[in-house]
């Protein structure tokens, strides 16, 4: 991570005494909104898996109960879209300060709401309903927290270190998926199961909340500087109405939001769909499992460090293209050998690691594709609409549709699956580098 004390932005305002903004305090702002993000986002995909199936959906069969939590889940992804359009209605009217402090508020209600959540056993189909509307509350609140922190870490980044700097925000995953399966191995581990299930499962939502308050307030003291106010406006990095942004990025949308699928698709595949399998297809233990899990996050994060500095020898089209096609041998593999999280141990802890490796390489530059061809005046609110629409369309559903067709047809269908994310990765770069010509600049 670059230094805080790193030289100033060019033409960056000093008042008072103070430095111009550095690189590495916008990088710092981004890795803490990034893994507060995803810690909650994690807490609340492991609890799909450990706990919804018999304390919400307790009248149907397990693999159901947790197709159904699935469902959930997903929803998340399909609403996230819509709340970007209203807190970037509210930024454009009230300013980016009131945007994150509603999204602030929301997110810590919805988020203890869970928390203090009745089972099935005790309110009946209300606890579905409730569940349902405080994870609606939570995304929605999420998309309010799109602070453009990560845009303007691009923007501002040194020529030469492009890669570097674009994979600083994607460290937030590994990070926050660490915490979160750490937690709740601790709990699974330590906790008999009717303990768990009584109270255990509510400690990592309030830990969820607590981080994302924090994280939120640091992040607002950061927005809301005058330095960084100035910036902003420097760069003309303003919340634009979403028609705009589609009538004249539109394009840019669509393929920003196909360029991520391999990584999009991978990412669930090694983090929250093989815990599921686990749990309700081996003998294996979850909490041991989810230890394994942490180190390949461990090595994932290795991985996104690496990504930017290979992106800034090659170009980040071409590093994520590479990327892409070994995520695509990948599944390839796994559907000639499907041994990955069948019986074999081994087998087990192969695919977690290889895939944790992958999914770094490709999701540290995944971001920074496409977000270069907005226009700078709609690339503020364009790159929040392209992530919204990247993860509905790769990652949303993946839990659900590799435990359906999982539990259905076998595992060799995960990776013909994840092996169509790949394709439309390539296929997504392929088409981005024609429409821009031979001869244009590929980042």
């Amino acid at each position: 991570m670059a230094s805080t004390t790193s030289t100033p932005l060019d033409g960056a305002p000093q008042r008072d005494g103070h430095h111009g903004v550095a690189p590495g305090e916008i990088a710092l702002g981004v890795i803490i909104g990034r893994s507060s993000e995803f810690f909650d986002f994690f807490v609340f995909g492991i609890a799909c898996v450990l706990v919804f199936p018999e304390f919400i959906f307790p009248f149907v069969d397990h693999v159901t109960g947790t197709l159904y939590s699935f469902l959930l889940f997903a929803l998340a992804f399909v609403v996230r879209p819509f709340g970007t359009a209203i807190f970037m209605a509210v930024d454009r009217r009230y300013g980016r300060a009131t945007k994150l402090t509603v999204a602030l508020f929301l997110l810590g209600f919805s988020t203890v709401a869970v928390a203090l959540l009745p089972g099935y056993d005790t309110i009946g189909y209300w606890a579905i309903f409730v569940l349902t509307i405080c994870r609606i509350g939570q995304r929605l609140a999420l998309a309010g927290t799109w602070d453009g922190l990560s845009t303007l870490l691009a923007l501002s980044a040194p020529k030469d270190r492009q890669g570097w700097y674009v994979m600083l925000p994607q460290l937030g995953a590994p990070i926050g998926f660490t915490i979160a399966a750490s937690l709740f191995a601790l709990f699974v581990g330590a906790l008999s199961k009717e303990d768990f299930l009584s109270w255990g499962w509510r400690y990592p939502f309030f830990v969820a909340m607590t981080i994302n308050v924090v994280a939120l307030f640091a992040r607002l003291r950061i927005v809301i500087s005058p330095e960084f106010a100035d910036l902003f406006k420097r760069r003309d990095l303003q919340a634009v109405r979403i028609r705009d942004v589609l009538r004249v990025n539109g394009r840019d949308v669509l393929l920003g939001a196909f360029v991520p699928l391999a990584s999009a698709a991978l990412f669930h595949l090694v983090t929250i769909f093989p815990i599921s399998w686990i749990n309700l297809f081996t003998d294996r233990s979850v909490e041991e499992f989810l230890m394994v899990q942490v180190a390949g996050a461990i090595i994932c994060a290795g991985a996104i460090v690496t990504s930017g500095l290979i992106a800034d020898q090659i170009g980040r089209t071409t590093q994520l293209a590479l990327a892409a096609a070994m995520i695509a041998l990948f599944s390839l593999c796994s559907i000639i050998a499907p041994l990955m999280l069948g019986d074999s141990l081994a087998g087990q802890t192969i695919y977690v690691i290889i895939g944790f490796g992958l999914l770094g390489l490709a999701y540290g530059q995944g971001a920074g594709a496409i977000a270069s061809n907005f226009d700078i005046s709609t690339r503020y609110t364009g790159s929040a609409l392209t992530s919204d629409l990247s993860w509905l369309i790769g990652a949303g559903f993946a839990p659900l549709v590799a435990l359906l067709i999982s539990s259905r047809l076998g595992l060799a269908w995960v990776g013909v699956y994840l092996l169509s994310g790949a394709l439309c990765t390539l296929a997504a770069l392929a088409l981005n580098r024609h429409l821009r010509g031979a001869g244009a600049k590929t980042d």
